[in-house]
């Protein structure tokens, strides 16, 4: 028997295809965009500066040939600390704002707020389920709480399991909302925020449209959980993990997390109103990324010194908090870069060209549905909803100004393509993460999220439809 094993452990392994890295697929890009360079016609459109809104934008009918001007293998390689230069401000913007919520997350007020809120339903299976998910959702549309939310799912399967629900229904209640608020993005600075900024449209513009959105997606979320939630505790045989909890206690799951104090409520009211002097900032004064970032910056400083860190557990705080963005952030770069070569290559206004030429005979309601799923199917891809705004937006709007289509439009098809399918992607670190703390098999999950996946995007549809009809700006 033993050599029977050693001989099937001698046997070469089957190669699983995987998805290539994010770097290495926008690497690839940027190679072809230098290639296509010699191969694609050369062309420009004019572009001009509307002094009402203070815009560059395309005009139409402008579109001439101009000299070829392939990129060289050099040049290709020098398109990526160009991108670097280019993208810096969002960049750095990412870098620092996640800094500053390091700095937050190091006093513990965050984890001990929540555990507080959630802890405080225990009982209560009426509300466990939406109130959770409103609490993480508010998590979702201001700091894009994502994988954040992973320390949680221990304590929301403890919950639901003492209630008569499964771990499903925990990792549910916990994630879905925390991924309504993301999509709801009203003032998310990393995604809705790096968007606009390469749109050129105000910061957070648009938001009431977006918190109306957040609403129907949120509400149909915790329905759908609720839903699923009533039938296990009827029927335990319908949980789609039943043959798991049959195995597992229905015991709670202690997790290490401080509970609230004096210091910490004074963390949550120092976060309260630096983020409403950034929304007034932003909509009084116009602010942008330079003075959102300072601002953000002293709310962080105010926040750790209230939340009792000393000097250099504050800093030390700020830099772990900017580097588990380097990922996030530095994509950003190397997105850039691809446009860098399009354009240096001259070839970026004859891409736009040749699509609004192909579809701009069709209604606006489907050149932006069209928008909206090339957005999901990216994300596969670019799951950094920053670099895939970098990636995309360069393209989508001169497309959307071209198409007659306003920009505000645009960045939702980016924002709601991104935020439908992070919840179903197996590119997704956060998916992936709290699926495997939560013990649940990936195949199970995608049985029971995906009808919600399904309502979410008919939701976004219908959105980006009224957006389009009524001219959202």
């Amino acid at each position: 028997m033993a050599t029977q094993h050693s001989s099937r452990q001698a046997l070469p392994a089957k190669k699983r295809f995987s998805v290539p890295h994010t770097y290495a697929i926008l690497f690839i890009i940027i190679i072809l965009a230098a290639l296509a360079s010699y191969v694609l016609p050369t062309g420009e459109f004019e572009r001009v500066k509307d002094a009402a809104s203070g815009k560059t934008i395309v005009v139409n009918g402008s579109y001439h040939a101009v000299e070829s001007s392939p990129v060289g293998f050099f040049d290709m390689f020098k398109a990526i600390p160009e991108g670097m230069q280019k993208g810096s401000q969002i960049i750095f913007y990412i870098f620092i704002v996640s800094g500053v919520f390091g700095i937050i997350r190091q006093t513990g007020a965050i984890e001990a707020g929540i555990n507080k809120g959630v802890r405080h339903l225990e009982g209560r299976e009426k509300l466990l389920i939406p109130a959770s998910m409103f609490l993480f959702s508010i998590g979702g549309f201001t700091m894009g709480m994502a994988e954040e939310s992973i320390i949680f799912v221990p304590i929301g399967i403890a919950l639901a399991r003492a209630m008569g629900f499964d771990a499903v229904t925990g990792t549910a209640m916990i994630t879905m909302g925390a991924a309504a608020g993301f999509m709801g993005g009203m003032i998310n600075p990393f995604t809705v925020g790096v968007a606009q900024s390469l749109a050129q449209l105000p910061l957070f513009s648009g938001l009431g449209f977006r918190a109306v959105v957040y609403v129907c997606v949120l509400a149909f979320a915790i329905w759908y959980v609720m839903r699923y939630a009533n039938r296990v505790k009827a029927d335990p045989t319908k949980s789609v993990i039943y043959a798991i909890e049959k195995q597992e206690s229905a015991e709670k799951v202690d997790v290490d997390i401080p509970d609230l104090n004096i210091r910490h409520k004074l963390v949550f009211l120092v976060m309260i109103c630096g983020m409403a002097f950034n929304v007034y900032g932003v909509f009084k004064y116009e602010w942008f990324l330079t003075e959102l970032t300072a601002s953000f910056l002293v709310m962080g400083l105010i926040a750790g010194l209230a939340g009792g860190l000393s000097v250099n557990t504050l800093f030390d705080s700020f830099v772990s908090g900017a580097k588990a963005v380097t990922f996030g952030a530095l994509i950003v770069g190397f997105a850039r870069a691809i446009t860098v070569v399009l354009e240096d290559g001259k070839i970026i206004d004859t891409m736009i060209s040749v699509l609004t030429s192909a579809i701009g005979h069709l209604p606006d309601a489907i050149n932006v549905l069209a928008m909206f799923l090339i957005q999901a199917v990216l994300n596969l891809f670019i799951s950094s909803g920053s670099g895939q705004a970098a990636t995309t937006m360069p393209i989508m709007v001169p497309i959307s100004d071209l198409l007659g289509i306003q920009r505000q439009v645009a960045v939702l098809a980016f924002q709601y393509g991104d935020a439908v399918t992070n919840s179903i992607i197996p590119t997704s670190s956060a998916l992936m993460g709290y699926l495997a703390v939560a013990g649940i098999p990936y195949e199970k999950w995608v049985k029971f999220i995906w009808k919600l996946l399904l309502g979410w995007a008919l939701i976004a549809a219908v959105a980006l439809i009224v957006a389009v009809t009524i001219g959202i700006s």
